[in-house]
């Protein structure tokens, strides 16, 4: 029975030469493809989860800035850690990232795992994350599997490949001369070229191998984007601005600043027809119109937090928006 690999491309070979000769010539200028410093890379992996390359690139190099070693990162407040990562989303992954440091740190005395393996052992390190981190900073010849190399090997295949199926493809196409350039190879071909819609195909290094050549029809129907209204004051008073943290047990954002939610209707009544502005803002299935008003919302659960401190804050992406929208952050 033949392989999955083989019956991926004709030529596994011509695969991954073609592949890598492709982003040797055509890969991104990305700050974490600037040397294979194993924080570094795993700093930049962590930080893409679930976040666009894009959005990434800024908050990157603050990050590096304010933590330059798993030792000042280890050593850091978790809230000083929060400020930090503060519009990346998705907290859960700078705690685990404090809390993996803190390990590296303590108990590995400043030592960082030698493969795939021992960094799967760490707090907030899955299989896809480990591998990458040992095949890039490290030169393990283990492979990759996220939403760009799935894409990438269900088109080439012609195959609904799932699972397993996924992983051990990916694994048998593995150049494993260059296994840190071919993962990232793979992702930047899913990411630039192989996209999940109108794919430009006649710019792929690998359409003479490829099976669909184009796109393979999804049967997962794509859940309808919620529509919500939701308003906030921002008061400012002596240079401050009346901000509210969450509890500390919430389930979603614990312990971040955010401005404090209004009702509507007594927004309207108490402060006039007209909010100061309104933004958009959307979190995965939900697209929120925002309206921010000019009302002192305070009670006990709130604080005046001088204007120079914003900068030092754990604030959700939310409050961050609005708080660049008034000009009151950079």
């Amino acid at each position: 029975m033949a392989s999955i690999a083989t019956k991926f491309a004709p030529d596994t070979r011509a695969f991954q030469t073609k592949l890598l000769a492709w982003y040797d010539a055509h890969a991104r200028d990305l700050p974490w493809r600037e040397n294979r410093d194993p924080y570094r890379v795993w700093i930049s992996e962590i930080m893409l989860q679930q976040t666009r390359v894009a959005a990434v690139i800024e908050h990157y190099h603050a990050f590096l800035r304010r933590f330059p070693t798993v030792k000042k990162l280890a050593g850091a407040r978790e809230a000083s850690v929060l400020a930090a990562w503060s519009g990346l989303g998705y907290y859960r992954r700078a705690r685990m990232l404090h809390a993996a440091a803190k390990t590296i740190a303590r108990q590995r005395g400043g030592k960082f795992p030698d493969t795939a393996e021992q960094w799967r052992v760490l707090p907030g390190i899955g299989r896809y994350t480990a591998a990458a981190i040992a095949s890039i900073a490290l030169d393990e010849a283990v492979a990759v599997v996220d939403g760009n190399v799935e894409r990438v090997l269900q088109r080439t295949s012609g195959q609904p490949i799932a699972g397993d199926g996924l992983w051990q493809a990916a694994e048998e196409l593995l150049d494993r001369s260059r296994p840190g350039d071919f993962n990232q190879a793979m992702m930047e071909l899913g990411a630039t070229v192989c996209t999940p819609r109108a794919p430009a195909c006649l710019a792929c290094p690998v359409i003479d191998l490829c099976i669909t050549r184009g796109e393979i029809p999804s049967a997962a129907k794509v859940p309808p984007q919620q529509k919500r209204e939701i308003h906030y004051s921002l008061a400012r008073r002596n240079h401050s601005v009346l901000l509210v943290q969450r509890p500390r047990d919430a389930s979603l954002m614990p312990g971040m600043w955010e401005l404090p939610e209004l009702n509507v209707k007594r927004a309207r009544r108490e402060t006039g027809s007209s909010p100061l502005f309104t933004l958009r803002h959307s979190i995965t299935v939900t697209d929120y119109t925002v309206r921010i008003w000019n009302k002192d919302a305070q009670n006990g659960s709130q604080r005046w937090v001088p204007i120079t401190r914003l900068p030092k804050l754990a604030l959700t992406g939310l409050a961050r928006k609005i708080l660049r929208k008034a000009e009151l952050l950079s």
